[in-house]
């Protein structure tokens, strides 16, 4: 076990957040921080590293219950707003995915101005408080006899409304680019042919889980910002798989960790839940996530003074070997390459342009740093941590 010149607990943390004395930064500023003081003296400083990140997350979706009918109906297929809920949990819940799509609504429309509209789209709708129109159709049974059901409904009409999210803040991910010769339309966004562009999905240095590389302080019980509220960690994501290559301090170069994320969508805010209409793919949803870093020594410190620099992205080819599921590297480029808007790969120049909105993962890391000053934000030690490297 390491030995740590500084050590803090979480109870410790807590209770000078209760009083208004705990040092907070955004993980932008712990980058300065460190340069100037070094980890040991930051780790001294510092308490808490906000994170934060704005990107479309597909694997997204909310738990509702409409409340029993009357007669009363087994739910067994659902629509909101004609876009298709599961209805195989019990009488009147339903799981609303977010890139299922209207029904009949093309998934692979090129048209230009094509606007598809599904889950994600609901559930922004939703935290709106918009009208939404559910639809319910049973089998009949001796308990629950009714065949169909019908009403317009708004989030204060539903019994329970759980935004629960099996894959959630993808510890890194691929760059996209297309070296076929048409282009083609993928949940990475239009890649124009010949490799004229390349896109990218994470916010880089304030991506929560790249300032937490071996998940020393994130699990099950984190407490977080998800969607405008407070939610938790619920459990490790789908796809989690924390043996990849590492780079400089830990860091993935490729898709690793990843969150399942839960909370009570009656909370959330349309701000930071948006649906999103993908061109020639179909639909998805933008989720805020922010995560509170502990520092609790000054390995911690280091951690969450990652820098784009240090942070590197794999590049695959969509076009052709991405599809036949046996991709290769192209090369990789770090994250300050490309937020600088053009990486040279093979020779050619290439344009790059971000999914996630940096700004908005700016926003949230100062939205947790103030809430955490004021005192309404506590961390959540985890009852289990993410599962490790092997």
């Amino acid at each position: 076990m390491k030995r740590h010149r500084v050590h803090k607990t979480y109870q410790e943390i807590n209770e000078k957040i209760k009083q208004g004395k705990a040092v907070v930064v955004t993980a932008e500023e712990m980058i300065d921080v460190v340069a100037r003081h070094g980890d040991v003296e930051a780790a001294r400083k510092i308490d808490v590293v906000t994170t934060g990140t704005f990107s479309p997350m597909c694997s997204s979706g909310a738990f509702l219950n409409f409340g029993h009918t009357s007669p009363k109906i087994r739910a067994s297929r659902v629509w909101l707003n004609d876009v298709p809920a599961y209805g195989g949990i019990a009488a009147v819940d339903c799981y609303l995915g977010a890139t299922e799509v209207v029904e009949g609504d093309p998934l692979n429309s090129v048209y230009p101005g094509e606007f598809n509209y599904g889950g994600g789209h609901v559930i922004q709708d939703l935290v709106s408080g918009n009208l939404i129109r559910l639809r319910a159709e049973g089998y009949g049974t001796d308990c629950y006899p009714s065949r169909k059901f019908e009403k317009n409904i708004t989030l204060n009409d539903l019994r329970d409304a759980i935004l629960f999210n099996p894959r959630n803040a993808y510890q890194n991910y691929n760059c996209a680019v297309n070296m076929s010769d048409k282009t083609i339309y993928t949940y990475m966004g239009v890649l124009r042919p010949r490799m004229a562009n390349a896109n990218y999905a994470t916010s880089g240095q304030l991506s929560p889980l790249f300032n937490d590389p071996y998940y020393r302080t994130i699990g099950i019980g984190t407490r977080i910002f998800l969607g405008g509220a407070q939610g938790f960690v619920a459990w490790p994501g789908t796809q989690h798989n924390p043996n990849v290559i590492r780079g400089k301090n830990g860091v993935p170069k490729e898709g690793a960790a990843t969150i399942a994320t839960i909370g009570n969508l009656r909370e959330m805010s349309p701000e930071w839940l948006v649906g999103a209409s993908i061109l020639g793919y179909g639909v998805s949803l933008y989720v805020g996530i922010g995560i509170p870093i502990p520092i609790l020594d000054e390995e911690m410190a280091r951690y969450t003074a990652v820098k784009d620099e240090d942070l590197y992205a794999q590049i695959y080819d969509y076009g052709m070997d991405y599809p036949k599921g046996a991709a290769k590297s192209l090369g990789e480029f770090s994250y300050k390459d490309l937020r600088s808007g053009g990486i040279e790969l093979n020779g050619k120049k290439v344009s790059t342009a971000p999914l996630s909105s940096y700004y908005k993962a700016r926003e949230i890391c100062e939205f947790l740093k103030e809430e955490i000053e004021r005192g309404n934000f506590l961390l959540g030690e985890p009852q289990q941590l993410l599962p490790a490297v092997d």
